[in-house]
This record gives C-alpha cells, structure tokens and sequence, in this order.
C-alpha cells in the first residue's frame, strides 16, 4: 500500500501542467532529482510496503504457514521479474526514439496508443479506490474493536446499523473535505508520518508476537490445502503491489545500470519481513489469529496507542491514496482541471463498497486477485510480448504468455475465492 502514498505526492509534484493535457502527453514531469543507490532503496521500501502487511498472519492461518511462505517468496520473485520488464520495454521504447515514457500510464500508450492507456488508468483507478475502501474497513473494524466493548461504546442498533458502518458513515464529511483539497503539498509530510506509524506498529506487533509465544504455543498448521490457494495467492499479491511507482522510481536513480540489483535486494528484504512478521504473527495465536493482527493484542494502553495510530495515520493518507485516481479522471473528463464533484463522487463510491465488506485480509485478497495480479502481471509481461515480440525466442514467448495466462487464471480464480469467503463461506 506505500507505493500508492508514494505515488501520490509523486505526481503531485510533478504532473500539473499549465496547459490542458493531451492523450500523448506524458502523466509524470521531466528534471527529476537523482537518487542514490540507498535512497533508491528506500523508496523502494516505502513504495510497497504498506498498513496491508498487518492482514498476513490471517492469511498464514488460512492458509498454513509453509504454503504461505511459498507463495509470498514465489510471487516476490515473479514481482520483480514483471517489474523489470516494464523497466526493459520503457528503455526499448525509448531508444527506437519514441516519446517520453515516465509512467505506467505512458507505457500502455506507446505500446498499444490510446487504449492501452485506458486500461492501465481503468485499473490504477479500480485499485486506488480498492485500497482505500480497506482503508475505510480497517478504521471501522478496529475503533468497533477498540471502543465498543467499553462504556463509550456506540449503541449497535442506532439506525439498525452496526457499530462498524457507524464509524465508517462518521468518516465520509470528513473525507468529502480532505479529499477537495486542490494541492496535496501540506498533505505530502503524512506520507513520512504513515510509514513511520506502519513501521513502528509492525516492530510493537512482533515484539508482542514473540512475548505471546514464550508463554504458550498454540497448534498451527504448515498447509492448508488447495482450496485456499487461490485465495493466498490474491493477498501474496496485494501485499508487493508496488509496480506503478518502478518506472518514476528507475527514472530517478543517479545509476540506472544498478536499479534491478537495487529493487531485487529490496524485494528479498520485504519478502523476509512479510515472511517473519506472518509468521510469527500466526504462531502466537492460531487459530484464534484476526483479520487484522492488531486486534489480537491485548487491552492496554500501548494496544490502544498503536491502533489508534493506524486510524488516524490510514484516515488522513486516504486523499493521498486517491490522488493517482484523481489525476487520472480529471484527466480524461475535466480535462486537467480540478473538479471536486468527481472527487467527492469517488470518495462517497468507496464509502459505500466499505459498509458491505465484512473482512479485511478477505478484501486483501479480492483487491490482490482483481486487480494487482493484472497491473502487476498480465499487463507488464503483455506490453513486453508487444514491444519485443520480433526479438524474442520462443523461450521469450513461452515465459510472457505464461505469465498471461497464469496472471489470468489466478485473478480470475482467486476473485471467485474471496468473493466466496467473504460473503458465502461459514
């Protein structure tokens, strides 16, 4: 979820232009400051890593813990690979002299013109407003959580609404407000703010996972069988969707040669934090594991700290995770200009899709298997097969179509699965 904050004050800074843009236009400026290896690294980190990463040991339960690690390492690895090749494709495109291409959205448009763009911004905008309806869960869930069992509880049959819905409802003026903000530059210094909160929750969760599990091992489970495959692939997915940002990110590396050893060395890095942090989320508590690790740590004030802190850090990142979406619709229909009913209008459809999911880590999956399996995947492996179609061996073609089609299957299937465990299963 980081690459979306990330991406977010990114093009904030650098996509306005004085002028209304054009379909050839590009999304993202030119005269980027130059990153070091380090930073490179870093901004790598916090471009994927994200408040999703709290959902994992429910996963792991689901799941079992060994096929959990399997498939975080697998799609780690199948990440990075479609990552570089959006990064070969761009540098293909660019030297046969084409236009400028610094985002995904310029890609899809000298790859396949005006409609290969339309479907990259279709899925940037499907998921930008997914990740924020689980923004909106995540606070209904927890503050019910964290308030509603004491005596400031909200009464549950206020308007016959549960307490959860109520929390979420309270959010929306509040968000109608932030989100029409026309310059996000006051907001930009949240996104330190929420990968510092992110961070600090993760390390205060571990330190309590391993005090947890030094003074009882519940039973855990190494595989959970092919019936939830599907459903751990989606949220393996979720959690390293990050490939909107790779090409701003490559563009701005003082040493372009190192970026690929750089973002394998950072995807190895999260996959072993995930892997860990998964686990010993899932050994600590079992079965009885949550949808959002938070809310298995005991009643106290650090748990409330902490829980507390990710609400407020996830309610005011929002307008952030919205303004790639943002950009992109006033793009098409208010041609650059900004519009807030279009805004308001996005905020008040997340809303609404937040109060009819039931589960956290479940929407993970559903938004991992939609549509970061086809951002992430089909369409990078595709764009590839397109551009370096004539230069290929059949190797070549075999491994992108593989992708294709895997990346297809899996997003189909895995949709499938979490719509049943969301609203079908016991």
């Amino acid at each position: 979820m980081g690459n979306e904050r990330s991406a977010a004050v990114f093009d904030s800074a650098h996509s306005r232009k004085p002028s209304p843009p054009g379909e050839n236009t590009p999304l993202l400026g030119g005269g980027l400051p130059r990153s070091s290896q380090a930073k490179t690294f870093a901004n790598v980190f916090i471009s994927i890593v994200g408040a999703g990463v709290l959902g994992l040991p429910y996963a792991f339960k689901r799941t079992g813990w060994a096929t959990s690690l399997i498939m975080l390492f697998s799609v780690a690895a199948v990440t990075y690979y479609c990552m570089m090749l959006l990064v070969y494709t761009r540098r293909k495109i660019v030297a046969d002299g084409s236009s400028e291409v610094n985002s995904f959205g310029d890609l899809g448009f000298s790859v396949c013109g005006s409609f290969g763009r339309a479907i990259v911004d279709i899925l940037i905008i499907l998921a930008q407003t997914g990740f924020c309806v689980g923004y909106l869960v995540f606070i209904g869930n927890t503050l019910s959580n964290l308030f509603n069992s004491s005596t400031m509880a909200l009464r549950s049959d206020f308007l016959e609404a549960s307490p959860k819905i109520l929390y979420i409802l309270g959010c929306l003026p509040f968000q109608l407000g932030l989100n029409s903000i026309k310059t996000l530059t006051h907001l930009a210094p949240l996104s330190i703010f929420a990968d510092v909160v992110d961070l600090g929750a993760m390390g205060v969760v571990m330190v309590e996972d391993i005090s947890v599990i030094s003074k009882r091992r519940p039973p855990v489970e190494a595989f959970g069988g092919l019936s939830v495959f599907f459903y751990g692939m989606g949220v393996a997915a979720y959690s390293f969707e990050g490939i909107a940002m790779i090409l701003p990110l490559e563009s701005e590396m003082k040493n372009r040669d190192q970026f690929g050893k750089i973002l394998g060395l950072s995807m190895a890095f999260i996959a072993a934090l995930y892997g860990g942090f998964g686990v010993l989320g899932y050994f600590a508590f079992g079965q009885e594991t949550n949808d959002v690790i938070t809310s298995n740590m005991g009643p106290g004030l650090l748990s409330a700290i902490v829980k507390l802190g990710l609400c407020i850090n996830l309610f005011f990142t929002m307008p952030l995770m919205m303004n790639p979406a943002y950009e992109i619709i006033e793009r098409r229909f208010s041609r650059g200009r900004y519009c807030f009913w279009l805004r308001w209008l996005l905020v008040v459809m997340a809303t609404l899709m937040a109060i009819w999911v039931p589960n956290f880590t479940d929407f993970l999956s559903l938004i991992g298997s939609g549509l970061c399996c086809s951002l992430g995947f089909v369409v990078p492996a595709f764009f590839h097969l397109l551009v370096f179609k004539d230069e290929m061996g059949w190797k070549g073609w075999c491994l992108d179509l593989l992708i294709v089609v895997s990346g297809t299957v899996l997003g189909v299937a895995g949709t499938v699965s979490a719509v049943e465990q969301m609203y079908f299963a016991n």
